[in-house]
């Protein structure tokens, strides 16, 4: 039997790039060097130009894995988005501002090669959980120079929405039982000190701190049952987006535990999406 089909190409095909190099950096107390890798989905279609949406997976500073989520970062680039999963240096191998200057070079990359990606360089996202969601605020609201080094310094590192889940926004009021325990924390591992000994110092280097009214609408999703981040977090961050009247908007998922299952669910990522439609646009005619 033959069964013939007219196929009308309503939708770009699109492709995964997987371990794509955007930065090298000092590895092995220095003596050797390190490739910082991406995978990105982006669309074969040189018509157009599509936002995009940078995502940094969690992992407490100490580990993560950029392919991880990739089955639901693929679900929102056929949404009409680029979307890129980038690496960063851990706690172990680097610390403060190592991390979030990676995730600056990566956005500076994607603006670099937007051509070759069908990238609107106007219109870019970030995103990411736990760790990664105080990366992704301090890719949206960090402002200082001395964080943007590596190469293609004549791109922007700035991003026009960001939506984080479940982000570290105050290393000094997360729950912590003693001073040995928060000398071993996640946090205190990343900076390189106490945070709970140095509160001020470490303050200064929170998305807590660096609110202003350039800061991009935000929108940050959280559980209120979170055992690891606490709800309260958000909640505190919320308070310095009033006060700098810039839009922000919670996502409280009511019982929710930290990674839970419940992120995953469609609803969860129709409000995804639909946030990204909303601030960043559709892909529009290339010029």
């Amino acid at each position: 039997m033959i069964k013939k089909i007219n196929v009308p190409v309503l939708k770009p095909q699109y492709t995964v790039a997987t371990d794509v190099s955007f930065a090298q950096v000092d590895y092995w107390y220095g003596h050797t060097r390190m490739d910082l890798k991406m995978d990105i989905i982006y669309p074969e279609d040189k018509t157009k130009v599509y936002p995009c949406i940078v995502w940094i997976c969690g992992g407490g500073f100490m580990t993560f894995d950029k392919s991880a989520h990739l089955a639901y970062l693929s679900q929102l680039a056929r949404e009409g988005f680029v979307v890129a999963s980038v690496s960063y240096r851990t706690s172990n191998i680097a610390q403060y501002p190592s991390s979030v200057c990676d995730v600056k070079a990566a956005i500076r990359y994607l603006r670099h090669y937007a051509e070759r990606y069908n990238i609107d360089k106007d219109h870019f996202g970030v995103s990411g959980e736990s760790a990664g969601g105080y990366l992704a605020l301090m890719a949206a609201l960090d402002a200082n120079k001395e964080h943007e080094v590596g190469a293609y310094l004549d791109q922007s590192s700035k991003v026009q929405a960001c939506l984080p889940w479940y982000p570290v926004v105050n290393m000094t009021t997360m729950d912590c039982d003693n001073e040995i325990q928060a000398s071993r924390s996640y946090d205190s591992l990343m900076m390189g000190f106490n945070v709970y000994n140095e509160k001020e110092r470490a303050l200064k280097n929170c998305p807590i701190s660096m609110v202003t009214k350039a800061a991009p609408p935000t929108m940050i999703i959280h559980g209120n049952s979170d055992k690891t981040v606490p709800f309260k977090q958000s909640l505190e961050i919320a308070k310095e987006y009033e006060k700098n009247s810039v839009e922000l908007t919670i996502v409280e998922i009511e019982g929710a535990d930290h990674a839970d299952v419940m992120f995953f669910q469609d609803d969860v990522w129709k409000i995804i999406i639909d946030f990204y439609k909303e601030k960043l646009g559709n892909p529009s005619v290339a010029k």
